[in-house]
Parts: C-alpha cells; sequence; structure tokens
C-alpha cells in the first residue's frame, strides 16, 4: 500500500488541463444547443486559450 498510495495525489498537470479544456468545450456545445451565444463564445474563448497552453505541453510529452 505505502508509495503506491502517493501516487494518487501526484496527477499530471497535462491530463487536467485536457480534462479541463474537454469540459469547456463541452459546456460551449451545451450553451450554442441552448442559444445561448454569449456564454457560447465565453467558453470557445476559455478553451482556446487552454489549448495553447496545453498544445505545446502535449507536444512536448510526445
Amino acid at each position: 500500500m505505502g508509495a503506491s498510495m502517493f501516487g494518487l495525489f501526484k496527477t499530471d498537470p497535462v491530463k487536467k488541463m485536457r480534462k479541463d479544456y474537454n469540459a469547456k468545450l463541452e459546456q460551449a456545445m451545451q450553451a450554442q444547443r441552448n442559444g445561448d451565444i454569449r456564454s457560447y463564445s465565453m467558453l470557445t474563448a476559455e478553451a482556446d486559450a487552454l489549448w495553447k497552453t496545453l498544445e505545446p505541453l502535449e507536444k512536448a510529452k510526445g
């Protein structure tokens, strides 16, 4: 149980960022479906900003 237990707390920041990015895209899609264009634009912009940070990290990771 020892060392492997701590592995749970060592989250991969790239993986978390990817999850956040996917969640933003999902929320944006829901907003678009609901006709909430303001939220859609905001969420799309946030997702885009996340992607600009995420993409080089993912490329570096391989």
